[in-house]
């Protein structure tokens, strides 16, 4: 039938469109914009590159954010917006650059401390009860602390400590850059005044737990699921390398974590009750690892 009609017209003549399809074509077809949608297009796109040039404002919170602690002083309690911030915050896609460091866990896997999922697991229970880990749980527990009490003296020397106690230049680096990373993108994103009180009592290089310790406590976040969930992230992203340089399988990973769960809970128990005085590491071959991976010949991470 639709041959019989375009054979029955003459030469002059053309089919008429429907209406429907000329609207359509301005979403459809890659020439949209030409003919008498053209002004409508042109619109759209200038428009368009307008909202590209001006800068994003900040998102609205769900509640307003306290000055410190003060909301969440003396409760373990989570609401749905804490527990919104902390999986963001702590989130493998939170750009802090976390997946390329292996806190000197490469060069272990090199020497054969580490060949499989159980010393992979032994190795870790020794980091966060004993090693770097702890020691960052216990200043993010005292900086959390500070905050909430607004004792700047108290912030003040854990900033000072965070800083001081990496064992090799290249841990240094790692909590420093994640640090730093953190800060400017929680700045732009889920800004709170307590960042503005840390820039103010220490000008020096800022610790990663140091930054995330802060940010809880500016944002009324309780102390202890903000630091169970800074060790599990801790912890998950040191599976994570362990998964890639050993190598395991994802369900071997997670099996690790899954059995890491009393050690997190009981260097969180510990690390609140941690005074600045009393942190100190005794996890001897992780620092060691750490200063051996400076000049590790094949290397994947930055420490």
């Amino acid at each position: 039938m639709r041959m019989g009609m375009m054979m029955g017209m003459s030469k002059g003549q053309t089919p008429k469109r429907r209406k429907s399809g000329a609207a359509n074509s301005v979403h459809l077809s890659p020439r949209a914009g030409r003919g008498r949608n053209s002004e409508r297009s042109e619109e759209f796109r200038v428009r368009g590159r307008r909202r590209e040039s001006e800068p994003l404002e900040t998102p609205p919170h769900p509640d307003p954010l306290p000055a410190s602690g003060e909301r969440e002083r003396g409760r373990s309690a989570l609401d749905a917006a804490g527990l919104h911030r902390l999986m963001a915050w702590l989130s493998p896609a939170y750009p802090v650059g976390a997946f390329s460091y292996s806190s000197g866990l490469e060069w272990a896997v090199e020497a054969g401390d580490v060949k499989d999922a159980a010393s992979l697991q032994r190795w870790l229970t020794v980091v966060i009860g004993e090693g770097g880990i702890f020691c960052d749980a216990a200043l993010f527990a005292n900086t959390h602390r500070a905050v909430t009490d607004n004792d700047d003296a108290l912030l003040r020397a854990a900033a000072e400590l965070a800083a001081a106690l990496a064992p090799s230049k290249e841990r240094f680096l790692e909590t420093t850059g994640q640090g730093a990373a953190f800060i400017e993108t929680t700045r732009a994103a889920w800004p709170c005044a307590a960042l503005d009180r840390l820039a103010a009592v220490w000008a020096g290089p800022i610790a990663y737990p140091i930054a995330v310790a802060v940010t809880a406590a500016g944002h009324g976040i309780a102390l202890a699921p903000a630091l169970h969930a800074f060790l599990h992230a801790s912890a998950a992203n040191l599976i994570s390398a362990g998964v890639r340089l050993i190598p395991l399988g994802q369900t071997d990973g997670q099996r690790v974590l899954a059995a890491l769960e009393p050690a997190i809970a009981g260097a969180a128990e510990r690390a609140m009750a941690t005074s600045l005085d009393d942190i100190g590491s005794a996890a001897f071959r992780a620092d060691l690892a750490s200063l051996r991976h400076e000049t590790q010949y094949t290397r994947l991470f930055r420490s």
